[in-house]
């Protein structure tokens, strides 16, 4: 008996082994995908990033609107940043790469829905969600925010707690398309402040727009004079983001 246990115990421990050997090379493709996000991504200021639904096809509302925000962004001198992928990725991509400034990819690698598009300048594959999630926040000088599913409600969430929080410098989040967001801005105020889960000043975060002349104008009334240049005090939360 005592032989077994000793015979499952070293097959446990060469178990371990393999698994803490393959946990270690994981650190290192981390940090290859930052590493090259920051070399690549660390000059395209002005930027904005944009989320929504990998399904919606051309042809969909959403899809138009997407790719005229797009295009008025770029137009407006914004490099457009996006997921990379199909549906609103693509048209909001499409948009900006008919428009004046770049457009931008950060594709993920998944067993189903996500291909790349095709209209970037600049495509960066990654691996690992949170490695992504980073290269979306800390370049963006606003967040769009369009009708989508888990993955946009995972962003938008990730950008709320990360300003709510302190841990990154407040931008504006906009959320397009009043009739689709109107069920989940009634449920935040309802439940999230009304049950004292967040204060009502956090719905301040974010703002409903409808049209790409309201998320351009948007953007530029919130930064004023001041210009898109973080001040010291903000590089400094970037930096440690």
């Amino acid at each position: 008996m005592k032989a077994e246990v000793k015979r499952h115990l070293h097959r446990h421990s060469e178990d371990l082994d393999a698994i803490r050997s393959r946990e270690s090379w994981k650190i290192f493709r981390m940090m290859s995908e930052f590493v090259e996000g920051f070399e690549q991504l660390a000059c395209i200021r002005p930027s904005v990033s944009i989320f929504g639904s990998a399904r919606s096809q051309p042809g969909n509302a959403y899809y138009g609107l997407a790719e005229q925000i797009g295009r008025a962004l770029s137009d407006a001198g914004f490099t457009v940043v996006t997921g990379g992928g199909p549906g609103l990725m693509e048209a909001a991509n499409k948009g900006a790469y008919a428009g004046k400034s770049p457009s931008i990819g950060l594709n993920i690698q998944l067993p189903h829905e996500q291909r790349a598009n095709e209209f970037q300048d600049l495509s960066l594959k990654f691996r690992h969600f949170f490695t992504r999630k980073v290269m979306f926040v800390k370049y963006a000088s606003a967040y769009v925010v369009l009708p989508g599913g888990f993955g946009t409600l995972d962003e938008l969430g990730e950008i709320l707690t990360l300003i709510q929080t302190g841990k990154t410098m407040p931008i504006p989040i906009l959320l397009v398309g009043s009739g689709f967001w109107k069920g989940f801005v009634d449920w935040l105020t309802a439940h999230m402040v009304g049950e004292h889960m967040i204060d009502a000043t956090d719905l301040s975060l974010f703002k409903v727009v409808d049209t790409p002349a309201e998320v351009v104008k948007t953007i530029f009334e919130y930064y004023g004079e001041r210009g898109f240049e973080p001040s010291a005090e903000e590089r400094e939360t970037l930096l440690e983001l």
